[in-house]
């Protein structure tokens, strides 16, 4: 006796022979969906031989080119139509390969030649000075930079940073005390028993 045969008996013991008629219908896959109807908020479940099981959280393409959206497992979010998804694609597509209007070609050509302008001064400044002479300049700049650096370190801070920060640490190694173990101290030692004194002991 499966489970639908025991609810229906259940149903005519208390009384509640009317019978809730559900829609079904079916998806791309063939799998079969069964609800009170398919709008959004209402409880759907795929139709198995046995049972009925709630239909998982994702998106379901049905037979008609709906597509079922599960938002909450077992629960209808909202059915969409195929074309409103297949327009809006369509659209995204057209945005992605939107090319450069004359205008924006224009700004960045703009930009360009701002930037051409504003390093063609340092280029020349370079070209009238020597190597030497640009050597001189960065070691110069340098050197001031150093000086600023140092200058703003008051001398308490100064003192500190030269000491040490802290006293070097001595090993301590745990003393370790040699045990002597004698294999048969009331007997003969064999030959074994010399051998195993000496790899324990050694």
């Amino acid at each position: 006796m499966n489970t639908n045969d025991m609810i229906s008996k259940i149903k005519e013991v208390v009384g509640l022979s009317e019978e809730i008629k559900l829609e079904q219908q079916t998806l791309d896959n063939g799998a079969i969906l069964e609800a009170e109807s398919f709008e959004a908020g209402q409880e759907i479940f795929i139709v198995t031989e046995d049972e009925k099981v709630a239909v998982p959280v994702g998106e379901y393409q049905m037979e008609d080119g709906r597509i079922l959206v599960v938002a909450e497992e077992g629960l209808i979010a909202e059915i969409k139509a195929e074309e409103e998804e297949e327009v809006e694609a369509k659209e995204e597509d057209k945005e992605e390969m939107g090319y450069a209007t004359k205008e924006e070609l224009a700004e960045v050509k703009e930009m360009i030649e701002e930037i051409k302008a504003m390093l063609e001064p340092k280029e020349e400044m370079t070209e009238e000075l020597s190597a030497d002479d640009l050597g001189n300049l960065m070691t110069e700049e340098l050197a001031k930079h150093e000086k600023l650096e140092l200058s703003e370190v008051p001398e308490e801070v100064q003192e500190e940073l030269n000491q040490p920060a802290a006293e070097p640490i001595k090993a301590n190694p745990e003393v370790q005390t040699k045990q002597n173990f004698k294999f048969a101290n009331n007997r003969k030692q064999s030959t074994l028993d010399r051998v195993l004194n000496k790899i324990i002991n050694n």
